[in-house]
């Protein structure tokens, strides 16, 4: 048995006992790829240990500390009610508002981990404060990250349209930009009223008491109640608060800002302009504002290293490492070698895309766009399918995927889930991330490829 398959095998055996025994996966993937590196591929521990992903751990520890920070003194609270506000209290409008901020960020060149960073964890306490599912808050942010991801001067547009060039192949960067958006646009579609859209709508058509009532929820009562209506009419299982003081509209008044909050509120516009604008690392900018938030204010900051969600960290960074094994020993390589060697480019294209979709909801996406279209070349040039229109499928099969826990935009949702939810949406996003590699690639080959695109 040669090593690709031995990861690729190595790969299976840990998603099956971790899923039948209750051993921690990432714990798991860190065995594995010990002992397949030094037993089968003869590398050494420091080789291993290459693999971690070093900036993928600054950026979950350091973001989820910064937002710890944010919800421990209540700026959360306090970008939430301004948000609803926005919107008039339709709160069925906050998730898609989530979508087209993180689209916009990425659309004009924020790399998508670091837009998902800054959003994810502002939506996630939206989700936590009105009982919006954390999984359609979740994907709404991830896909408008890849929908926004592929203009002409995205960090992924540039880099499939450069590879693109170098390879002499047709190309139409607009085309593709607008196929992503518009493909990511109707899936979050069906996400919103697949994972509870209708009963935000029907909230969102409240009578303004109802409206004040959701909103003067305790957050424990939130978490607890079994129904999104069900707390707001019974009061939940916690104590009574006050409700606030409500305008006109049905909708509370902002609460004033303290010292803390104007602080917060400081650091994370830091963060999002030093991402943005400088393109600082995001997790080094983010644990750079949580420590001077420390400093200035020791208080609110006391607990927070304890909210980072240690165990989410350890699982992504297992599989990422043993992912990297299988890159260095050329698995990646290797499945993309068989594929090209199929006699039928149709069938080709759509295994092509599948692997892209696989690789991708455990990788790198970049990395992905950036290997799996050389390899497509040599059958490409033959010019039995169209050029443009498998690019097309190769990138939204690729980057669709994203919202698997393993992604670095995944992790953050998940890492970023209300307190006491991140396992379930851990698995949420599993099971959706996994549908999609199954999903994205046949759609797509169906809807571009097939029909012949040039």
């Amino acid at each position: 048995m040669s090593i690709q398959l031995v990861t690729v095998v190595a790969l299976a055996l840990v998603f099956l006992i971790a899923t039948v025994l209750p051993v921690h996966m990432g714990a798991l993937a860190f065995v594995a790829a010990f002992v397949i590196g030094t037993a089968f591929a003869g590398e050494s521990t420091d080789d291993i240990v290459s693999g971690f992903p070093g900036d993928l751990f600054v950026i979950l520890v350091g973001v989820t500390l910064l937002f710890a920070i944010a919800k421990g003194n209540g700026t959360v609270d306090r970008l939430v009610h301004l948000v609803v506000r926005a919107v008039g209290g339709r709160i069925a409008l906050i998730p898609w508002v989530m979508f087209v901020v993180t689209a916009a960020l990425t659309a004009v060149g924020a790399v998508v981990p670091a837009a998902v960073a800054i959003i994810a964890p502002i939506g996630m306490g939206f989700a936590r404060r009105y009982r919006i599912n954390p999984i359609l808050m979740g994907l709404l942010i991830i896909n408008g990250a890849s929908a926004g991801g592929f203009s002409p001067i995205s960090i992924f547009g540039s880099i499939v349209n450069g590879v693109v060039a170098r390879d002499n192949l047709p190309s139409d960067p607009g085309l593709l930009f607008a196929s992503s958006f518009v493909f990511n646009l109707l899936l979050c579609v069906v996400v919103f009223f697949l994972f509870g859209g209708r009963e935000l709508i029907r909230r969102s058509s409240t009578t303004t008491s109802e409206v004040v009532a959701v909103t003067a929820q305790p957050a424990t009562a939130l978490a607890l109640s079994g129904s999104p209506a069900g707390a707001a009419r019974s009061g939940g299982t916690g104590p009574e608060e006050p409700a606030p003081a409500a305008s006109g509209d049905g909708i509370e008044e902002r609460l004033p800002l303290n010292r803390d909050h104007v602080f917060t509120l400081i650091g994370l516009a830091a963060l999002a302009i030093g991402a943005l604008v400088f393109k600082l690392d995001v997790g080094f900018t983010a644990l750079t504002v949580a420590t001077v938030l420390s400093l200035v204010s020791p208080g609110s900051a006391k607990a927070a290293v304890s909210e980072v969600a240690w165990p989410t960290v350890l699982l992504i960074c297992g599989i990422v490492t043993f992912v990297s094994l299988m890159e260095r020993v050329g698995t990646i390589d290797w499945l993309g070698n068989l594929v090209t060697r199929i006699g039928s480019p149709l069938l080709a294209a759509i295994l092509i895309c599948a692997i892209g979709a696989v690789v991708s909801a455990f990788a790198s996406t970049t990395g992905i766009l950036g290997a799996l279209i050389p390899l497509a070349v040599p059958f490409l040039l033959a010019g039995e399918v169209g050029a443009v229109s498998m690019i097309i499928a190769l990138a939204i099969s690729s980057s669709v995927v994203d919202s698997s826990p393993f992604s670095t935009s995944g992790a953050l949702v998940v890492a970023n889930a209300p307190a006491g939810q991140n396992d379930h949406v851990f698995r949420g996003l599993m099971i959706w991330g996994f549908s999609m590699c199954a999903v994205a690639p046949v759609t797509t080959w169906l809807l571009f490829i097939l029909p012949g695109w040039g």
